[in-house]
């Protein structure tokens, strides 16, 4: 009962925190004379296709880039991502209330999991500051490699562990050693690497219910991308220009997939989960052999 009371009260602050999120977008447009249609339908693709991406776990923000870059959709890059964290950060709060609402998941996991993610990335931009971004880049793509390939062994040796997968929270030193996890993912945030794949796969290795790690991934961006987009609209950084649409294709992507993703039979979503550890390590070890961001060089010299 008090569990329930407990995620009750965390859906009434999301609710809370959305509606003024949407009421901050909405006065700073107006006051921009922003005309809310414009570019509604290329936004509404973009928002729809990116943040049904985001609920199934692959993220939104490559693929919005992608787009952004693809239709020339911004006049000045420095509000790339801006644009991008308040324009998902809507859908993120949608997620993170469907999927309080819909997948069982403990009180005790749930709050201490967040607030570790949501403290690694405050103190983040102090850790990170001169760390290189590229190795950082190549020892993730590694170290996902090596926990997919894990995975895919347990899957086949044992083909009847995926669906015994039953426990819906973390105990003991499996706790602590989550919140070592997720707080060291949220410090890995402030330098542009995603938490969602890394999290799925964790709860999958100790033998929780990967479903479960969908509230608690999506209770983490929630919670930063709320304060980062706040931020980024005090200090102009967004383009508002089709903003609109992203927002609300978004919403209707986060619902479209969520349902797909609840629904899905467990060891199928483990071998997905597999897929997008593979897929993501790719991603990280062709973005490694790139030079070292400029912000990173600058620092160090």
């Amino acid at each position: 009962m008090t569990e329930h009371l407990v995620l009750r009260a965390l859906q009434v602050l999301l609710i809370i925190a959305l509606i003024g999120m949407a009421i901050l977008y909405i006065t700073t447009m107006r006051r921009n004379k922003v005309n809310l249609l414009q570019k509604f339908v290329p936004g509404f693709i973009i928002g729809f296709i990116t943040d049904f991406g985001d609920t199934i776990g692959i993220g939104s923000f490559a693929t919005t880039t992608a787009f952004f870059k693809g239709f020339k959709w911004l006049d000045d890059d420095r509000k790339l991502p801006g644009t991008m964290n308040a324009g998902h950060a809507i859908p993120v709060f949608v997620e993170a209330l469907f999927f309080l609402a819909s997948v069982k998941i403990e009180v005790s996991t749930l709050i201490p999991m967040t607030l570790a993610a949501v403290a690694g990335a405050a103190s983040g931009t102090r850790i990170t500051a001169n760390w290189p971004v590229r190795k950082m880049q190549r020892g993730l793509s590694i170290a996902l490699t090596l926990a997919a390939v894990t995975m895919f062994i347990k899957l086949l040796t044992n083909p009847g562990h995926a669906e015994s997968m039953t426990t819906h929270g973390l105990h003991g030193w499996l706790l602590v050693l989550g919140l070592v996890v997720n707080f060291t993912l949220g410090v890995l945030m402030t330098i542009g690497l995603g938490n969602y794949t890394p999290e799925l796969i964790f709860f999958s290795l100790v033998g929780v219910n990967p479903l479960v790690a969908f509230p608690v991934m999506m209770m983490d961006a929630a919670m930063i991308m709320m304060t980062s987009a706040i931020g980024f609209v005090k200090t102009g950084r967004v383009e508002w220009r089709g903003f609109t649409g992203m927002a609300i294709g978004g919403v209707i992507g986060v619902i479209v997939a969520a349902k797909l993703v609840t629904n899905i039979n467990i060891a199928i979503l483990s071998y997905f989960i597999v897929a997008l550890a593979l897929y993501t390590a790719f991603n990280l070890f062709r973005d490694s052999r790139q030079p070292e961001p400029a912000d990173i060089i600058n620092r160090d010299n």
